[in-house]
């Protein structure tokens, strides 16, 4: 079922004040507006980072589409929240507040995996801490409606989209409840917000009441209980959703799930009548009328997930509700899902149909001041040095790793911009960019080798029903062409003034592999000493619960990238992630990776701890103990879940084996294993029996303490785990040469506060990897 094809986003009239032209930047205060001759702002967009009108910050990417369809868009940036006041510096706007926490979720902003409060803000001038609330979508909404009542809010980002039904929250350690109605917010606009965003604020202009706008995909709203829009609809429980089996298999694309056929009427005899024979006239009806039929009937069916009073009571069910949602997330074939909250319901529309390359390059070639506003003076802002020199080629993912929260956001469908419109960024950055060398530092997205990659058949796409594209297997209906990519490429280092194009976002080296020329292309051209991959672990346990390749995938690819970076003569290393404590993994899986990082000369300098972000698949195994990646029962797959202190800093502390300070808690721990075989000086084993003179371990074990013993009481505390995240995995690597040779030498620790990553590696915006 392929919906029909929306509107561009380009071809609305454009509203009346498209008069007043551009802004080199959007209006902060009263006096910009008096300067653009403005008496009000039509929408006025609150966000909690620093405005940097860069397409890379959410809000100056959907501010400058507003403003070109004619709109009057000023900002509040992190506004005063201890009061209403500052949320009137721009005057009451005539349509609506646009309210988002920034390109990061508020709460992975301020905390560590830890929970302890960070000591920075990346989107701050100068890393300034404490400029924003925790869940600013909530508090800056409510300060909002207290400022001017009236006004219609609308709430997105990434903060709102990964909130908007029932989900555990991860610093309270409870089940919270929609966003919405703690927000109270009249809108919630989900996933990439630009078709959704375009069209609510022309109909607002023409009048339309924000409670009359129902009808807009990628959008979220409260409703009595019981609404439809009309009574054609129909509701649907999401058991008879959830069948049996794993999700890869493919289901007939025509098959709809909940549909059943009426039956013909059979005359009834009635007591003392004579049975007539009646003849029934048969109907025939072709294929394509049965399929319409069932179309239509499916694109009017709500599936209803149990009510938030219902999961927020029961694992099992939050871990079915949690299923349900994601085989709902195909823009293709999902429909409407509906949660009870109270009295009242929240009401998902299904989400946004992805933009077309040339809607991309509308998005991205809107007249961006490429620079922080000018109030901000000198003051640095980490964020914008990291990005300043990068160029976003792409957007979405169809890897579906389940710790990420990418997928969830921003969709599966890849969603790539035209060579021409990442050409012209490229020179845009060279000629207006003060500071730039002719080094671009990234050209990527949320992976760097996606671009341009497809579902063979858009009929299949449009009805598959699986979590990801690549596992356990990459589908044999994917286009995996990297031809596309290598050809913009050999443009973009082909330009005048160009030295240098680095790839600095994650590589997916399962996709990498089946494309020899594209490795030696970027190998020999496009590594700057450092590539970043993501293996995650080695261990089928917990692979399986992140849904990530095995390491095989991962052997081939380092082959590869060695035999290539030999043949331009550079001496390169490639920077793994791994992730400690995530679910499904033992202490057994973390002793074995720490074995295989030994085996392969790998001492990683950060690590990354999981950490639950709401609606994430592998944060619903965390929570319900339950796998959602198969049918959800009482009796179904139980995961392992790591929740101690503790047992935390012991996984965490088997990616640091070669760290001393990490000896006598591994020491113990493996003695309790039973695997005090490799505890000794030898090559074979993992720590040595003797603590270096005068060094202490920093987790000494106590008297009695149980290391290895599973626990799942939620209560148990980690405020005393000090887990280091947001910073790259960089590994010191002896790379041999393959004849014999003495191994090269391993590059040198970093020790500025940037260490772990390469200074021309940009973090993704959506990446809850902070730092990164």
């Amino acid at each position: 079922m392929t919906p029909a094809a929306p509107p561009p986003i380009h071809g609305y009239k454009p509203y009346w004040a498209k008069r007043f032209g551009t802004s080199p930047f959007l209006p902060v205060s009263r006096a910009e507006m008096e300067q653009l001759g403005w008496s009000e702002c039509d929408i006025i967009l609150v966000t909690g980072d620093a405005y940097i009108d860069h397409p890379s910050f959410g809000m100056a990417l959907v501010g400058r589409l507003l403003e070109a369809q004619g709109f009057r868009v000023g900002i509040l940036s992190q506004p005063d929240w201890r009061s209403a006041d500052p949320f009137k510096a721009l005057g009451k706007p005539a349509l609506f507040f646009g309210v988002t926490a920034g390109n990061m979720d508020s709460m992975v902003n301020r905390y560590t995996a830890d929970r302890k409060i960070r000591s920075d803000d990346a989107y701050t001038p100068n890393a300034e801490p404490g400029k924003r609330p925790d869940r600013s979508v909530i508090v800056y909404a409510q300060r909002a409606r207290e400022a001017y009542p009236g006004v219609p809010i609308i709430i997105g980002s990434i903060e709102a989209s990964l909130r908007r039904i029932t989900h555990y929250d991860y610093w309270s350690d409870k089940v919270r409840p929609s966003i919405l109605p703690h927000s109270k917010a009249d809108l919630l606009i989900f996933g990439n917000a630009e078709r959704a965003l375009v069209e609510v604020a022309h109909r607002l202009a023409k009048g339309v009441p924000i409670s009359e706008i129902r009808d807009v995909r990628g959008t979220s709203f409260m409703v009595p209980r019981g609404w439809k829009p009309s009574p054609e609809w129909s509701e649907l429980d999401s058991m008879a959703v959830d069948t049996p089996g794993a999700l890869i298999q493919h289901p007939d694309p025509y098959a709809m799930e909940g549909v059943t056929t009426p039956k013909p009427a059979v005359p009834q005899v009635g007591a003392g009548e004579t049975a007539i024979s009646v003849a029934i006239p048969i109907k025939f009806v072709s294929r394509a009328e049965r399929l319409a039929a069932k179309k239509a009937e499916r694109s009017q069916t709500a599936i209803r997930l149990p009510s938030h009073e219902q999961v927020s009571n029961d694992p099992v069910l939050y871990a079915h509700a949690s299923r349900t949602f994601h085989l709902e997330s195909n823009p293709g074939n999902a429909r409407v899902l509906i949660q009870g909250h109270g009295e009242r319901d929240v009401w998902l529309n299904p989400p946004p149909i992805p933009l077309t390359t040339p809607e991309m390059d509308y998005v991205f070639g809107m007249p961006y001041a490429r620079a922080p506003h000018p109030s901000y003076g000198d003051a640095k802002i980490p964020a914008w040095e990291m990005i300043r020199f990068s160029v976003n080629i792409m957007r979405g993912c169809f890897g579906g790793c389940t710790f990420c929260s990418i997928t969830e956001h921003e969709g599966r469908i890849i969603q790539s911009r035209s060579e021409d419109s990442v050409i012209r960024e490229i020179e845009e950055i060279r000629d207006k960019t003060p500071g730039f060398t002719g080094v671009i530092s990234d050209i990527g997205g949320p992976t760097a080798n996606m671009y341009r990659m497809a579902c063979k058949d858009p009929k299949i796409e449009s009805s598959c029903r699986r979590l990801s594209c690549v596992y356990p297997g990459i589908c044999e209906n994917l286009n995996t062409d990297h031809a596309p990519l290598i050809s913009l490429y050999r443009k973009a280092r082909a330009l005048p003034g160009i030295k240098k194009i680095l790839v600095g976002s994650g590589l997916r080296y399962d996709l990498a592999v089946r494309s020899p020329e594209y490795i030696k292309e970027l190998v020999t051209h496009h590594v700057g000493g450092y590539l970043k991959i993501a293996p995650e672990h080695s261990e089928e346990g917990p692979l399986a619960k992140m849904m990530k390749p095995g390491m095989g995938a991962y052997e081939r690819f380092k082959q590869l990238f060695e035999k290539a970076s030999r043949e331009a003569g550079k001496e390169q290393y490639l920077i793994p992630y791994f992730i400690a404590a995530h679910p499904g993994t033992k202490d057994e899986d973390m002793m074995n990776l720490a074995l295989w990082l030994k085996r392969n000369n790998f001492r990683l300098d950060q690590v990354q701890t999981f950490l639950p972000t709401p609606l994430a698949l592998a944060t619903a195994m965390w929570h319900s103990e339950k796998n959602p990646l198969r049918k959800v029962s009482a009796d179904s797959e139980n995961v392992a879940i790591v929740r101690t202190g503790r047992q935390r800093r012991l996984h965490k502390a088997f990616l640091r084996y070669h760290d001393p300070e990490n000896w006598p808690l591994l020491r113990e721990a493996l003695q309790q294993m039973g695997r005090a075989d490799l505890i000794g000086p030898g090559k074979r084993h993992l720590v040595p029996a003797h603590q270096p003179a005068g060094l202490v371990g920093r987790h000494t074990a106590r008297p009695g303490a149980t290391v290895c013993a599973k626990s799942s009481a939620k209560t148990d505390s980690m405020a005393s785990a000090k887990v280091i995240t947001g910073k790259s995995a960089l590994a010191t690597r002896r790379l041999s040469s393959g004849t014999g040779s003495a191994p090269a030498k391993a590059p040198a620790k970093p020790h500025s506060k940037t260490a772990g990553r390469h200074p021309a590696v940009p973090r993704h915006p959506l990446s809850q990897r902070k730092g990164r």
